[in-house]
């Protein structure tokens, strides 16, 4: 009965300091995420977020013998479907306070990055989801086409940990299938956000850099690939600011070399040949058409032996090993897509046909990417454990379950002999009774005079 009626008990213990150490409910709050009657907003996240710990689904949670516990199924997608929660705000608070205690570990003189990336959202057994598109998957070499959106993200990485920082479930206006419901009131967030998805990803870059920057995220570098490397968004990224590190692909972009406006591969003829670094083939110093100083290095391309990639960036005092180890990092958001997607539940854990379920449902499985970046970042770097890991680490030793279970029956046994033998042999039968139902496995561990009792 007091579980049931505890509201803020449903975390582990492991993530309940999380959860305190991050002041996420905290941030739902600034967030404006809260309500004035019936189950909490900071409750029903703590919910959502355990799903997938549970190893369950919302409908399998409440047919379990525990379903009465929780919220019906109504209280949940009002919560999920409230078009005036600012997500955005509470995903960049938590982000930027978790960027900080990751930074201050992060050797000062290794570079931070910005990465942007798209990626898909795939709904394609919908038909009436608000904002649904016909989308191009261009990662795909056949280009074929989905149903969905595409989810654009803005993170965090310092080649170690990544952090989400921002994202967009971007429509279309050509190829839409479903536009805005008629009931979004047009003054609240949501319908902003609505508005947003109808834009160009060139178009929301920028302002999603600007607001990381403004909440305190700090990075040396933007780091794009192919797709997103164009003059005008990276004179917009330079206006910040930041440096830009992309993949260039020959296309109507030009080059100004020796006043002549030239082409990539024409640009290529003309760089010098770089010796004895292997896989880099050329480098050349130029500047765009609007007169932005680069540095275009090429590479040899692993799939195609006779052919090179190229890699632009803006800060010309880099050599060429470090502009190819830095867009290395560009590979975490990858990692990041694949972990949400194949095992954090994005895009199947709840189907609605509101955009705002998109996107609250978006921002928590973003939260639980960066919980568990969080712990992963714990478990491995020793320098979270303070200084009081370099001074015990030579004395203390862990103990596992099967030390502590025996020592814990040799202490009960030396406290039973301070005892009447009356005492002693009730306490005795009791314990008896006890070890007789416990597994085998966990018998064996037992002192064995215990069990000739």
């Amino acid at each position: 009965m007091i579980e049931q009626n505890d509201q803020n008990n449903q975390l582990p213990k492991e993530l309940k300091s999380i959860f305190d150490e991050f002041e996420i409910l905290k941030h739902l709050r600034n967030a404006g995420i809260k309500k004035r009657f019936g189950f909490s907003c900071s409750y029903l996240f703590q919910v959502i977020f355990c799903l997938i710990f549970h190893h369950k689904k919302w409908f399998t949670l409440l047919s379990s013998k525990k379903g009465d516990r929780y919220p019906a199924k109504d209280a949940v997608y009002r919560f999920l479907n409230h078009s005036k929660f600012a997500w955005r705000r509470f995903l960049t608070l938590l982000s930027a306070n978790t960027i900080r205690k990751v930074d201050a570990l992060t050797n000062l003189e290794r570079p931070k990055v910005l990465i942007v990336d798209d990626s898909m959202f795939d709904r394609n057994r919908s038909k009436k989801v608000e904002l649904l598109a016909r989308c191009s998957d261009h990662s795909s070499l056949t280009k074929r086409f989905y149903k969905g959106f595409r989810m654009l993200t803005l993170g965090w990485s310092d080649g170690y940990t990544f952090m989400p920082v921002d994202f967009a479930l971007l429509s279309s206006i050509k190829s839409q299938i479903n536009g805005i419901s008629a009931e979004i009131d047009k003054r609240c967030l949501g319908y902003k956000r609505r508005l947003e998805a109808l834009q160009s990803a060139p178009e929301i870059i920028p302002a999603m850099i600007k607001r990381a920057i403004e909440a305190g995220v700090t990075a040396h570098h933007v780091l794009m690939d192919s797709w997103f490397t164009h003059e005008p968004l990276i004179q917009s990224i330079v206006d910040l600011g930041l440096d830009v590190i992309g993949m260039v692909k020959p296309t109507n972009q030009r080059y100004i070399v020796k006043h002549q406006r030239v082409s990539l591969k024409e640009l290529y003829r003309l760089a010098i040949p770089v010796q004895g670094k292997k896989g880099i083939l050329r480098s050349i110093h130029t500047t765009t058409a609007h007169g932005i100083p680069i540095k275009v290095v090429f590479v040899q391309n692993r799939n195609k032996k006779r052919d090179w990639l190229a890699i632009l960036s803006t800060d010309c005092t880099l050599s060429e090993q470090e502009i190819i180890r830095i867009y290395g990092m560009r590979w975490d958001i990858e990692v990041f897509f694949k972990a949400t997607k194949s095992l954090l539940r994005l895009q199947k854990e709840f189907q609605g046909l509101s955009y705002d379920l998109l996107i609250s449902h978006t921002t928590i499985v973003f939260t639980r990417y960066i919980v568990l970046s969080w712990q992963n970042r714990c478990h491995t770097d020793q320098r979270t454990l303070g200084g009081l890991f370099y001074e015990l680490c030579d004395e203390v030793n862990d103990l596992d379950w099967a030390v502590a279970l025996q020592q814990l029956i040799e202490l009960l046994e030396d406290a039973l002999k301070k005892t009447n033998k009356k005492i002693q042999k009730l306490i005795k039968n009791q314990l008896q009774l006890w070890v007789d139902g416990l597994p085998s496995y966990i018998k064996a561990y037992l002192p064995i005079s215990l069990c000739e009792v």
